[in-house]
């Protein structure tokens, strides 16, 4: 079974940093696209950027030059570094890996976690 474990979430004040891992089951991480979203309370959820199985990352408008993505296939983690945060980044924070395993293709989220940014 597939599984996607965030952390690293917290309270930071505007223009703080703050680095969310993922953690994933088996050898997924190396393997698929690893994508970061982000809802904020009473909006729908947003892309906020992707790390692909050969290390290329792409990333919202809204945060291109201020996060980071990396990935550690030893660990089967992803991170999400944040810095130069804003009030507007507050939200909660998915990881989400869409597998194809035994000719179907899986969408595993993980159970998110809370990112609050004080002006």
């Amino acid at each position: 079974q597939v599984q996607l474990v965030e952390s690293g979430g917290g309270s930071v004040q505007a223009g703080g940093s703050l680095r969310l891992s993922c953690a994933a089951s088996g050898t997924i991480v190396s393997l698929n696209v690893i994508t970061w979203y982000r809802q904020a309370s009473g909006k729908q959820r947003e892309l906020v950027g992707y790390i692909m199985a050969g290390g290329n990352t792409n990333f919202a408008d809204s945060v291109k030059g201020r996060f980071t993505i990396s990935r550690d296939n030893a660990k089967n983690t992803v991170y999400l570094q944040m810095n130069s945060l804003k009030p507007e980044d507050k939200g909660v924070y998915y990881c989400n890996v869409r597998p194809l395993l035994g000719g179907t293709r899986l969408d595993v989220w993980g159970q998110g976690t809370l990112v609050t940014v004080s002006s």
